[in-house]
């Protein structure tokens, strides 16, 4: 069996027949350029505040995307109207956030001839937009696209997503549907149980999570990528006031071990997972910018990276966190790539759990983790967070010289996907 066949006691398939289990998509035409790559132009994000009380909590999703494709354009100087497609990651809203995204789009005064696609795919929202206008790029749809992703879980929570009464019986009736309707805390216990991660362990990388990100903020590492945002936030009275929101307002300095350690479980009697190793609720919005290389030259637009690879591969969905540790093989394995050649992984923190698993399983160096911080700190806004880190990623390799980075993400229902991304910078 090769390294894809038995990750997380989950048998996958030898890397020819991925595509019968997954999705693996090459995007770089060989190593070195190439006219025909796709290359990313720019990547920014929001601040990420905390749903219901952050910086956020009165305003939109077009409230929050209007000034991300306004800064964009601003930055790289591309003619809006050679944008081809638009696509954005949304999982909360009604329509998945088809109508407040062209909203934001013509607010932004990007023209009405450019289309706008959304689309869900849950966790991994924001990075599969940018996978599909990669993919529109590649198979010469397009030479230019915006993608990202965006969520204001203040307005949209995630208890009121779903109704089962509108579900079919025969999804109760069967195991594997039903372990879909499973709530995200309980398949976090799930792979605590099946695979012996210690309270300790989620408790250790929490803290670590909060610590390297209040130090990126303290130190400005989050400023190249986070566009300041006008917010109007009302207070207890009603008044509305408005307010620059430009950092993070989830991350705790100074969180311990001996904290994290008081906090009752959040999901499971006798459980380990908590408030304090879990990601956060958040809001925010994340934009990057791709193109042909050939096009981007052309038009001299500014090239910080290439698109390299891009996978989906399905796990169990009752153990769905164990997602990143079949994804990020696969990306790899199209990408031509080893473990070692990475110097950057953003994997996203959805629980303490299964972040700690994933690392554990693919022997991910520490200091290559999340050197920023992730979720647990910073926040998961669902449909933006494949982009966010797209956008945090790209400052990290260019202040590292590192070439290769790596997004990925678990996604509920039971999936995995992860991307790599080579530095330009």
């Amino acid at each position: 069996m090769n390294r894809l066949s038995t990750i997380a006691g989950h048998v996958a398939p030898p890397a020819a027949a991925v595509s019968a289990a997954g999705s693996s998509y090459g995007f770089a035409s060989g190593r070195g350029k190439n006219p025909d790559d796709v290359v990313i132009c720019s990547s920014l994000r929001t601040a990420v505040t905390k749903a219901n009380k952050g910086g956020f909590k009165d305003m939109m999703p077009e409230d929050l995307l209007k000034p991300l494709f306004e800064e964009i354009v601003q930055r790289t100087g591309v003619d809006p109207r050679l944008i081809g497609d638009i696509s954005i990651g949304n999982v909360l809203q009604p329509g998945g956030g088809a109508l407040s995204s062209r909203i934001a789009q013509l607010l932004a005064e990007l023209p009405d001839t450019t289309p706008i696609a959304t689309v869900n795919r849950q966790c991994s929202s924001g990075l599969q937009a940018i996978a599909n206008i990669a993919g529109a790029i590649k198979a010469g749809y397009i030479d230019i696209g915006l993608a990202g992703g965006v969520e204001t879980m203040t307005q949209h929570s995630m208890q009121d997503s779903l109704n089962p009464e509108k579900l079919s019986p025969s999804v109760f009736e069967h195991e594997a549907a039903r372990n879909c309707l499973l709530p995200m805390g309980i398949t976090s216990e799930n792979v605590v149980t099946k695979y012996g991660i210690t309270r300790q362990q989620q408790d250790q990388l929490a803290v670590a999570s909060h610590a390297k990100a209040a130090t990126a903020q303290k130190t400005g590492l989050f400023n190249d990528e986070i566009v300041p945002v006008m917010a109007r936030v009302k207070d207890r009275s009603g008044e509305e006031k408005h307010v620059v929101i430009d950092k993070d307002d989830g991350i705790r300095a100074g969180t311990s071990i001996e904290t994290l350690s008081k906090l009752k479980p959040a999901f499971q009697k006798g459980g380990s997972t908590t408030a304090g190793n879990s990601s956060q609720v958040s809001d925010g919005a994340a934009l990057c910018l791709l193109a042909r290389r050939s096009a981007a030259e052309r038009l001299h637009l500014p090239i910080i990276g290439k698109f390299v690879s891009f996978a989906v591969v399905g796990v169990p969905p009752e153990i769905m966190g164990i997602g990143p540790a079949v994804a990020i093989p696969a990306a790899l394995e199209q990408a031509n790539l080893g473990m070692d050649d990475i110097s950057v992984f953003e994997i996203n923190e959805a629980f303490a759990s299964q972040a700690t698993y994933c690392v554990d399983k693919l022997r991910v160096p520490l200091h290559k983790l999340n050197p920023k911080g992730g979720a647990i700190a910073l926040g998961h806004p669902l449909g933006c967070t494949g982009a966010r880190q797209l956008a945090t990623l790209m400052p990290e390799l260019k202040r590292g010289g590192g070439r290769y980075g790596v997004v990925s993400m678990c996604i509920g229902t039971g999936m995995g996907a992860a991307a790599v991304i080579e530095n330009e910078q």
